[in-house]
């Protein structure tokens, strides 16, 4: 038996197929993945998130240490609840994780981190933190819950406490607050609209069964990821991992550069990398022929170089099978995939591939 929610039971209750995930025991889905894609691109889904981990920092010297944890600049965030998304790496570029930061206050930010790494983030947070003097608090009591799609925020309105209701619907993307017991942010990992949640565990089971007597539709691990994908979202573990620097998993705009005396952890390698002729490219792919793309195929491009797809699977919005995948430097808009055997026909396409319910791409 794996770790579990505080919505377990409700899952159970809904039928849905539980796996282990990270160790802990998740929904895969409620009976049909597909459905649950559309219900999020169409009007509103549910999802369980409380695996992810969530901290808070404090000290007087909190933000001088993210300056230096995280390759993103917190100096952007100067008003309260604004929300940074970023990665932390490790001295040689590599990605330990990446994560969202709150600030709460100038000594107080917020961290949520990926379920599977919680144990490493939480060692390397609490060895780099401790120079600094910072509090690194694990709030394991606070459940989490995403609720996505065009009518979300619309359906989840009335779990707000109405002096706070207006204020959570004025919110704009990549911003939070606190809303009595609830911290409400407009943030997600689906390419839609809509809010993630976070309040007391004990509070998540009456709020999932108001969230989905509202209307929202219960949605599982399958669906998050395909949504996800088609948002072309990165997946820790597939997309980037310790070994691979956010410049070759498409995650350049999450670096800050300037002010160039800022020595967060591992620039000095990824100054190297940054200019680099031979550095990898991060990109989408549309399969043209009959098949599915699946993690770790491998991509052969003109010339006799090799990459790899890192996430692939099949798209439920365009009816096609689509891929991200790091291949090697150069000019080229064509390539092949490795599938049982045979060499299928790809064609490289600007990422995303669906956003807010809209194809973006030429099918």
């Amino acid at each position: 038996m794996g770790l579990r929610t505080s919505l377990y039971d409700k899952h159970v209750e809904g039928g849905a197929r539980i796996v282990d995930f990270g160790g802990w025991d998740m929904p895969l889905h409620y009976g049909s993945q597909k459905e649950e894609h559309h219900a999020v691109r169409q009007s509103a889904g549910v999802f369980d998130v409380s695996h992810m981990t969530i901290v808070d920092l404090s000290g007087d010297r909190t933000r001088e240490f993210l300056q230096r944890l995280v390759a993103n600049d917190v100096a952007k965030l100067k008003d309260y609840g604004k929300a940074l998304y970023t990665c932390m790496l490790n001295p040689a570029g590599g990605v330990i994780d990446d994560l969202i930061i709150y600030f709460l206050a100038t000594t107080r930010y917020r961290l949520i981190v990926n379920a599977t790494t919680r144990e490493k983030d939480l060692a390397w947070i609490r060895e780099q933190a401790a120079p600094f003097g910072v509090k690194v608090i694990e709030r394991a009591e606070l459940a989490m819950i995403a609720v996505q799609g065009p009518r979300a925020r619309e359906l989840a309105a009335p779990c707000i406490e109405a002096d706070w209701r207006d204020a959570a619907l004025a919110l704009k993307p990549f911003n939070g607050l606190q809303a009595g017991e609830i911290f409400v942010a407009r943030t997600g990992y689906t390419g839609e609209d809509g809010w993630e949640i976070m309040l007391p565990a004990a509070s998540a089971p009456a709020t999932w069964d108001r969230l989905l007597a509202a209307g929202a539709v219960p949605c599982g691990l399958g669906a998050r990821d395909t949504l996800r994908l088609e948002a072309a979202m990165n997946l820790y573990g597939s997309d980037m991992d310790e070994s691979v620097s956010p410049l070759e998993a498409g995650l350049a705009w999450t670096v800050a550069w300037e002010p160039a005396d800022r020595d967060f952890i591992g620039r000095q390698p990824m100054e190297k990398l940054r200019n680099s002729p031979d550095k990898r490219r991060f990109v989408g792919l549309l399969l043209e022929d009959r098949g599915v793309l699946r993690n770790r195929q491998k991509v052969v491009v003109g010339g006799g170089g090799e990459g790899e797809i890192t996430s692939g699977g099949f798209s439920p919005t365009l009816g096609r099978s689509i891929a991200l995948a790091r291949l090697p430097a150069g000019e080229y808009d064509r390539a092949q995939v490795e599938v049982r055997g045979k060499l299928l026909d790809v064609r490289i396409v600007k990422t995303p591939f669906v956003r807010n319910g809209k194809i973006l791409i030429d099918v």
